[in-house]
């Protein structure tokens, strides 16, 4: 039987129930800093958020396969007045909608294996305001993990080094 875990991340409670066995063996895979999605065993889709059924065929076989944890911002948006108080001291931080760089065009051409995070460090903390004022659409980006408790960790986002980036990326006008 799985056990529900409780840990804090920046002064909030973050619990995940010894019910919700897909999101418990999710952050399982990110706490050993590995990043695995799961695919369908019928039509082999790799999907997010994790679930108990396809999205697209609605099958409940699957597998949990490790997936690279690289890819492009599809979009962003990025905080500037934060509601919880312990993100404050972050602000301007940004909120990242990733396409992987795996299953890219499928099932259509217009869809792709989407992950959310924030940007941070490549230690894995909230990215500070120059980095948060060079990444917007296009950026490429890698994912880092950031050890919360034993048992979970986040998965989250920094600036793909080792990749080539736009001269400028799509910004949101200020």
């Amino acid at each position: 039987m799985s056990e529900t875990i409780v840990a804090e991340y920046l002064g909030m409670t973050l619990q995940v129930d010894s019910l919700d066995h897909s999101n418990l063996a999710y952050f399982k895979h990110c706490a050993t800093h590995n990043f695995h999605l799961q695919k369908c065993g019928d039509c082999g889709l790799i999907r997010y958020p994790v679930g108990e059924g396809c999205a697209w065929c609605g099958s409940s076989n699957f597998t949990w396969t490790p997936v690279e944890g690289k890819g492009t911002v599809h979009s962003y948006t990025e905080v500037a007045h934060a509601i919880q108080p312990a993100f404050k001291p972050y602000v301007p931080y940004h909120i990242l909608l990733v396409d992987l760089d795996t299953q890219k065009g499928a099932p259509t051409e217009h869809e792709a294996l989407r992950v959310f995070g924030n940007l941070v460090t490549p230690d894995g903390v909230l990215a500070p305001p120059e980095m948060v004022a060079s990444v917007g659409i296009g950026s490429r980006v890698r994912m880092v993990f950031t050890d919360i408790a034993d048992g979970i960790a986040m998965p989250q986002w920094t600036i793909d080094e080792d990749a080539e980036q736009p001269a400028k990326p799509w910004r949101y006008p200020e």
